[in-house]
């Protein structure tokens, strides 16, 4: 099977390129938001008095290099941290431009996947359009300077930073950010009015964990923090974190009561369900990778 049929088409989306001035969603926490653009995350700068911590990198290198232009801005010449909520490309493989330029911190988990999957979603990503391919062109993974196992702080100066290991969930190696016990970065565990993805691409990948993404929810919801930045979509607050989970668990539960089904079957009529009960969000296409996740889930029960 050729992957790139198992992905969402996004050729005529606008080039996944990083760009904007800065926002401060809290005091020395700035966000540059991805506007809505497809493979562009949204990235964090967290500036302490002494060092400053930058989350995510954008689709490749040139991304990487004009994050690194933007902290470089904020924070002059403080110490920098480069850290990545999971492998996946828009999040992780600009990170080669932090090499030598900041202390490259992933959790034990995620340096692992980068390890098994790198290689193919290189090849996966590449293939979903020219514009994609050109920014990926000349990628090189970057190995981290220090990995840890459960969590990591850092002290920023003035700006305390919790690095914790929550996946499997969207991935194996998912990673929350949590500033000052206020601020949270989720990855692509939350998604602001759009439909989160359970990379369901077999053989490739095949490890979203569906049911343990809502037991991490749960965590996420009962950290309750004042600023939710998720990995796509609008910065808001705690009630994001609730409006994925609760969708989350409707899918779970339609996955169950349709188990008899096969697992085209069962998504698609989860698919025209969530289009009518969720119909503003964006991404569509994305609600039958997640409803073959839970399929999955109920087979192997």
């Amino acid at each position: 099977m050729d992957v790139t049929e198992s992905v969402p088409d996004v050729q005529d989306a606008p080039p996944p390129v990083v760009h904007g001035e800065p926002v401060e969603v809290a005091n020395g926490v700035f966000v540059l938001p991805d506007h809505r653009v497809p493979l562009v995350p949204n990235v964090g700068i967290v500036v302490g008095e002494r060092a400053a911590l930058v989350v995510d990198t954008g689709l490749g290198p040139r991304n990487g290099r004009l994050v690194l232009d933007q902290v470089r801005r904020l924070a002059g010449d403080r110490p920098l941290y480069l850290t990545t909520t999971h492998f996946h490309p828009e999040h992780g493989f600009g990170a080669q431009a932090f090499r030598g330029a900041a202390t490259i911190t992933y959790n034990r988990a995620q340096r692992d996947e980068l390890r098994r999957k790198g290689g193919a979603y290189l090849g996966m990503f590449s293939g979903l359009g020219p514009a994609i391919a050109a920014e990926l062109s000349g990628v090189e993974f970057a190995e981290p300077d220090v990995v840890y196992d459960e969590r990591a702080e850092l002290d920023l100066g003035g700006r305390q930073v919790l690095l914790r290991s929550v996946g499997p969930a969207h991935t194996a190696g998912d990673q929350i950010v949590l500033v000052d016990d206020r601020v949270l970065f989720t990855g692509d565990l939350v998604e602001t009015r759009m439909f989160p993805l359970a990379p369901y691409f077999p053989p490739h990948d095949t490890d979203a964990d569906a049911v343990g993404w809502i037991a991490v929810l749960d965590r996420l919801i009962a950290l309750e923090p004042e600023v939710v930045v998720p990995g796509h979509g609008e910065v808001s607050d705690v009630t994001v974190i609730r409006e994925v989970r609760d969708f989350l668990d409707h899918v779970r539960r339609e996955a169950g009561r349709l188990s008899d089904m096969s697992a085209d079957e069962a998504a698609a009529v989860i698919e025209a369900d969530a289009r009518v009960r969720w119909d503003s969000w964006a991404n569509p296409e994305w609600i039958g990778f997640t409803a073959r996740v839970f399929h999955q889930s109920q087979a192997t029960a």
